[in-house]
């Protein structure tokens, strides 16, 4: 071997010793990013059947091709779940299946709500194809309920995917209610104790994130305590707005661009920037003014 790459090799080797933290070795089986995404697309398949499919799939072979699908993606993520370390790998996968039903009930009011909520959407088969939101929190919707099963690195895994593919962050922690929109979606960041209620639209750069974070008497931060924004329902937050601690946004409420908000909103109030500064109003005609306007909707 070349004495430059002897010596690389070497150095490595060295460092494994000396970084332990970044090593898996000897130890348990992960979970294979790869795999998981494998499975993630196949679950889009299902939620959206001929939506995700390279070929056409006719009404006629929808039946086989389903009973394909399932079954493959059982095996690989229950083969994924094992390496987990989740107890009763298999019972979990296809109880986890068993829920697809009801998730894509709930993606169908995702369509709507977009479809209804977009002058520029011309049809939901656009929507599904062309709106990065719709992926995202389908993708969500599904690690979701892997979440809420407490399996590990598979559901983060899941939703860190379609991140990357549309610039959309949804923790698997969050609650969403029906009918949600994320219109645009880029530089969107929800975290993992955020709850979001029915009817719900928020656009581009919007942030429902964390404060600061409690720590222990050690200086470590405390974990899974409530310390994200709870958004009641038929409320719209608009571009750049960012939502800190574990505040209550009120009903029908408007939240204006670029806002900072780290107090809660009463039910039906609008929340804007003049002048540099925060200011809420709840009359009519101070929330007509923001519908439709400043938003980068309709283009």
């Amino acid at each position: 071997m070349d004495p430059t790459l002897t010596e690389t090799t070497g150095r490595l080797l060295a460092s494994f010793e000396e970084h332990g933290g970044i090593n898996h070795l000897d130890g348990v089986n992960l979970p294979s990013r790869e795999a998981v995404v494998d499975i993630t697309r196949d679950l889009l398949r299902l939620l959206f059947p001929g939506f995700y499919d390279r070929e056409p799939i006719h009404s006629s072979e929808l039946a086989g091709h389903t009973t394909a699908l399932v079954a493959a993606v059982a095996r690989g993520l229950e083969r994924e779940l094992a390496k987990a370390q989740v107890a009763d790998a298999g019972r979990v996968a296809r109880e986890f299946l068993a829920q697809l039903p009801e998730i894509r009930a709930t993606l169908q009011t995702d369509v709507v709500a977009a479809y209804e909520g977009d002058p520029a959407a011309s049809s939901n088969e656009e929507i599904i194809l062309a709106y990065p939101g719709i992926e995202a929190v389908a993708v969500q919707r599904m690690a979701h309920r892997l979440y809420q099963r407490h399996v590990p690195l598979i559901p983060r895994i899941m939703t860190e995917w379609a991140h990357n593919k549309t610039g959309i962050d949804i923790h698997p922690g969050a609650v969403i209610g029906s009918h949600f929109f994320i219109d645009h979606g880029t530089g969107v960041v929800i975290g993992e104790t955020t709850r979001i209620g029915d009817r719900v639209k928020i656009y581009q750069g919007v942030t429902l994130g964390a404060k600061s974070f409690l720590k222990d008497e050690h200086g470590r931060i405390v974990k899974g305590i409530k310390r994200h924004p709870n958004i009641e329902d038929d409320v719209t937050i608009y571009a750049g707005a960012t939502i800190l601690g574990p505040v209550t946004i009120g009903r029908g409420s408007i939240i204006g661009g670029n806002v900072w908000l780290l107090e809660n909103v009463p039910p039906g109030t609008v929340v804007y920037q003049e002048g540099g500064q925060t200011k809420m109003k709840t009359a009519a005609r101070d929330r007509d003014r923001f519908i439709g306007h400043a938003d980068g909707s309709g283009i």
